[in-house]
């Protein structure tokens, strides 16, 4: 059982102060005021306080758990996109060994958990699927996972786009006996899929009732190479292909026309809107982004903190923190959008994009128990705000989490993972990350003089 200022994010979108949350057999069995539930059950665990916020476990849309783990912010500033991915994160990804991919997904993992993040989703940049897999089981996280799908380019990862479906298939196969994890079908997207792999990729999705995810259009690349190739805008092309749909997830989707926009909407497709990336790798968000628009249009956004070169942290609640700001700004109505819809797109939203709003994202009797608990007894936090929702958007980050529950199990207690020895993992990381830079053949360096 779970204690405190309960913010559940249900369709009333209720907050219930002195309130509990009962749990059995990983789902959420009760949600009312404490002193009636306390009579009623006889939990063998209990978590919280009067200082703590209980909300939902936090659905990060877009992460890549992978590659960028052991090299993070060591990709420099003056990089563009393409010198970004191609001399530096593309040759890491092929020297990643096996175990690599294991201990980056788990530091990744467990960096999530500690900001209150309980659901992943992989963006498909995984040599090793299986060693990712292991991860999401060993640390207890919820998610998805797939792996590199590319077909049209002569770089890492390309392969046939029947071969690159093989590929996909396994990766759900392997998933099927997870209770947390999920395959799904990750094309890396932009420009790099043919037309018969993004078709054959959607249809595989719908045939076996899982996710289609990739990237596109973070910047004005993807529209050019689209229309030098098919005459068409990116998102226009995809749905003249019949490859959109209700099953599947952009990643990013940040420089789209009037007339795909207007696409994306009849669609029924998601996005995956990964604010801090675009800022970090000048991507335009701000002269171009229109996710406000999406959102205001009935199409499902989540949002997601993309790779550690990129936003270069995993955390949630900042990343809503920028959403709402940006919106704001952008559009000088602050009535439009604002802290709780940044919250509520971080939660039930991300859930929504996954098409898994009936097990995740709110805390509702009959959902699976991904809780998180935040202290309110830091003086930054002091006096208590008398909307908790303002407060912790607009005045808190992941640091506030001390209690993670993913499927009624606790995975965090007092700010600590306990399903993994995080010291070992960090230890490692080191040696592992001088030994990959080297086989890769990069060589990070701070612009200012080191002494």
């Amino acid at each position: 059982m779970a204690t405190g200022t309960v913010i559940t994010v249900d369709e009333q979108r209720r907050i219930i102060t002195d309130a509990a949350v009962a749990v059995d057999n990983g789902c959420i069995v009760a949600v009312g005021k404490a002193k009636d539930l306390e009579g009623a059950f006889s939990p063998s665990t209990l978590l919280g306080g009067p200082h703590e916020l209980v909300i939902p476990g936090l659905v990060n849309t877009h992460q890549h758990l992978t590659g960028d783990g052991l090299i993070r912010s060591a990709i420099p500033d003056t990089a563009g996109m393409d010198q970004a991915i191609f001399d530096w994160v593309m040759p890491v990804h092929e020297a990643h060994e096996p175990e690599d991919d294991l201990l980056t997904a788990l530091l990744g993992l467990a960096q999530s958990l500690l900001a209150g993040v309980t659901t992943t989703v992989e963006a498909g940049t995984v040599a090793h699927p299986e060693k990712v897999i292991e991860a999401f089981r060993l640390i207890g996280a919820r998610g998805v996972v797939g792996t590199w799908g590319l077909d049209n380019r002569d770089v890492a990862f390309a392969l046939p786009w029947q071969q690159v479906l093989e590929r996909q298939s396994t990766v759900i196969d392997a998933c099927r006996s997870e209770p947390l994890v999920d395959g799904w079908v990750t094309l890396v997207g932009h420009d790099l899929m043919s037309d018969e792999l993004v078709i054959g990729a959607s249809q595989l999705a719908a045939e076996r009732s899982v996710g289609l995810s990739f990237h596109i259009s973070p910047g004005i690349a993807d529209a050019d190479s689209y229309r030098a190739r098919t005459g068409r805008r990116p998102i226009n092309h995809l749905q003249e292909l019949g490859a959109l749909g209700s099953h599947v997830l952009l990643a990013h989707a940040v420089h789209l026309d009037d007339t795909e926009l207007e696409t994306l909407v009849e669609s029924g497709a998601a996005v995956a809107y990964c604010p801090w990336a675009y800022l970090r790798l000048a991507q335009g968000v701000t002269s171009a982004g229109r996710h406000l628009e999406m959102v205001e249009r009935g199409v499902r956004v989540g949002l997601g903190c993309d790779a550690l070169n990129a936003s270069d942290t995993i955390d949630l609640l900042l990343t809503a923190r920028l959403a709402a700001g940006l919106a704001r700004d952008r559009t000088g109505q602050p009535e439009r959008f604002g802290a709780h819809d940044a919250f509520a797109m971080a939660t039930i939203g991300g859930a929504e994009a996954l098409g898994w709003a009936d097990r995740i994202g709110s805390i509702e009797v009959g959902k699976r128990a991904d809780l998180v608990l935040i202290d309110r007894g830091g003086v930054g936090w002091q006096p208590w705000s008398p909307d908790p929702v303002l407060q912790l958007v607009w005045g808190a980050d992941g640091s506030s989490v001390t209690d993670v529950v993913v499927d009624g199990r606790v995975v965090v207690k007092d700010r600590t993972v306990v399903t993994v020895d995080l010291p070992e993992l960090i230890k490692s990381a080191q040696s592992r990350s001088r030994r990959l830079l080297e086989r890769a053949g990069v060589s990070p360096k701070s612009r200012w003089l080191i002494v």
